[in-house]
Order: structure tokens, then sequence, then C-alpha cells
């Protein structure tokens, strides 16, 4: 997430290598660019688990706040 110039829908960026993709945080459907297959499963994964959490967090960037680190996949 960026701290400046986010719109909505609430969103994260998942990078890989040189691709990206948008991610709406309440479908988890991609909005926006790619991920290898392996990839997005992976990020999907992680993004469910810590749905609430990238929700605290893009409300904190949209008040330009620092969001909190969550903690990777295990």
């Amino acid at each position: 997430m960026y701290i400046r110039g986010e719109h909505n829908p609430p969103h994260f960026h998942a990078l890989y290598a040189e691709q990206e993709a948008l991610i709406d945080i309440r479908t988890l459907a991609v909005i926006e660019g790619k991920l290898p297959r392996r990839a997005l499963v992976m990020v999907l994964e992680w993004a469910n688990e810590h749905r609430d959490e990238l929700m605290e967090d893009w409300n904190l960037c949209r008040a330009k706040q620092l969001p909190k680190p969550i903690k990777p996949l295990e």
C-alpha cells in the first residue's frame, strides 16, 4: 500500500519479480495487473489470513499514516 494517492476500492499491491497486481481486500479479486499463478495463490492465501489487518492498514494509509507490519505467510 502507498500512503499517498490510494484510491478505492480498498486494495493492496502485490509484487513478484517485475510483475505487479492490485488486489481488492474485500473480494480478493485481481483488479489490475497479473502475477504468475503460483505466486498469486500464495498472495491470496496470505491476504485471506490477514484481511482485517489489511483493511486496518488501508484505513491508516488513507489517513496518511504508516501502515503496520503484517506477518508473512508461514
